[in-house]
């Protein structure tokens, strides 16, 4: 099942943060978390999914993911924390 996505994930509250995009969000954040991904979020331990913005097409998920990564990193928490305030990891949604 294909669900575009912008997704950050974190390493802890106010940790390392990564932001991302995919066409199967499950599939991605499933790969991150257990390290089947090479990279950052290996190197940075960064697994907790703490936010996530679903799409019908890939290319807006795309172009989301290049507007967050321009952002301030405060301009991210502030997002994170409006609707995530404990920074909970997110991942029992998506596998639903």
């Amino acid at each position: 099942m294909k669900n575009p996505a912008t997704y950050i994930l974190a390493s802890k509250q106010n940790g390392t943060l990564y932001i991302g995009s995919t066409d199967n969000l499950k599939k991605r954040v499933y790969q991150h978390k257990n390290e089947l991904l090479s990279g950052f979020t290996q190197k940075y331990s960064v697994k907790k999914l703490v936010y996530f913005e679903q799409y019908d097409l890939m290319t807006d998920a795309a172009l989301r993911e290049k507007q967050h990564k321009k952002w301030k990193r405060q301009w991210e928490i502030d997002l994170i924390e409006k609707d995530n305030p404990n920074w909970d990891d997110l991942w029992d949604l998506v596998i639903q």
